[in-house]
């Protein structure tokens, strides 16, 4: 099934549900605590209560530029991840969190070889716009070897992060079967 994207209100539901989550992912991300596997660039973790499993790698490679430059600009935790949570019938949705407020009405461009996706945007969470398409970010993410994602900070700054995919399919298949996939 996966996650009813329709309303704004939904929207806004699901950018915040989805802040607390991935800050607790973040977190757990730095503390290791519930990191259960990693598989070459990507880990996985698994959380309890409510169940709910991910995939999540942090950019190889950060390029922040203003009007054409390179700047130095502070950024909170920059990621990637696939969430599985059997109890909202959530099986793999594609987030991203930049590590800054995105621009207001911006999206995020999302390359994976030959194939680009767009991102929607709220706060500081992008994401696909249907379970649809987060089915086919997983299978051009499991064919590819590296995703780039461009997006534009409410400051005006260009980012452009580039992650690395390998251990990916061994992740994202790994998060899965232990939500029950």
């Amino acid at each position: 099934m996966g996650f009813p994207w329709g309303s704004k209100l939904t929207r806004l539901i699901a950018a915040a549900s989805m802040a607390a989550l991935a800050s607790s992912a973040a977190l757990a991300q730095e503390e290791s605590t519930n990191r259960v596997a990693a598989k070459t660039d990507w880990s996985v973790f698994v959380e309890d209560d409510p169940t709910e499993c991910w995939g999540v790698s942090a950019p190889k490679e950060m390029v922040n530029t203003r009007d054409g430059r390179v700047v130095a600009v502070r950024r909170g935790d920059v990621l990637l991840f696939v969430f599985f949570r059997p109890g909202e019938e959530v099986t793999g949705q594609v987030t991203f969190t930049g590590g800054y407020p995105f621009a207001d009405g911006s999206t995020v461009n999302l390359q994976i070889g030959s194939n680009t996706f767009e991102l929607f945007t709220e706060g500081e969470w992008a994401w696909p716009a249907s379970p649809a398409d987060d089915a086919k970010v997983i299978t051009a993410m499991k064919r590819g070897a590296q995703a780039v994602l461009t997006a534009r900070s409410s400051r005006g700054t260009q980012t452009v992060d580039t992650f690395s995919l390998l251990g990916f399919t061994a992740a994202v298949e790994d998060a899965e079967a232990r939500c029950g996939g």
